[in-house]
């Protein structure tokens, strides 16, 4: 049995669903979270060691497996990664998303637009704007300063196509 399919047994184990049908979709959604989680944890791993071991060699890192890692697991990563492809790719994806560093930048974290309504709609018992919600997700806590220059002209157009529309 593969360790994913393990996994989400130990999980059902403490779960059930109201209705079978629910199974199919739920499965799609674990799947992925676990998925998302697991990549990040392999990241923080990798940047441990790297700290650890005071070095971009990613054969020095073999000897630093994670306590919640199985050596051959770990050693077997760390191939990977060491392989010169892996390494041009890794490249490559840094310096893509430091070419656009604006982008997709919030300070509110993965939290989606909708979830972080309903959350401060909830919080504060009131409904909220677009702009007020858009604000907290862009500007920086506990100041009135947008996190980015895309981020204030956003709001700026916002507020100005609003202005035409209704200021009549």
């Amino acid at each position: 049995m593969d360790v994913q399919k393990l996994l989400y047994q130990m999980f059902m184990s403490n779960h059930r669903f109201t209705h079978h049908s629910d199974e199919a979709w739920f499965r799609s959604v674990w799947t992925t979270t676990a998925r998302s989680n697991f990549k990040h944890l392999l990241y923080n791993a990798r940047k441990n060691a790297q700290t650890v071991c005071q070095s971009p060699d990613l054969t020095l890192w073999r000897e630093r497996t994670p306590t919640w890692i199985r050596t051959v697991y770990w050693e077997g990563l760390c191939n990977i990664c060491a392989v010169e492809r892996w390494q041009e790719t890794s490249t490559t994806m840094k310096v893509n998303r430091a070419a656009n560093q604006e982008a997709n930048k919030h300070t509110s974290g993965s939290v989606s637009f909708a979830t972080h309504q309903s959350r401060l709609e909830n919080e504060l018992k009131r409904p909220l704007t677009f702009q007020e919600v858009f604000d907290k997700m862009h500007k920086k806590k506990g100041a009135d300063q947008y996190i980015s220059d895309r981020a204030r002209e956003v709001a700026e157009l916002y507020r100005q196509q609003m202005t035409e529309k209704y200021a009549k």
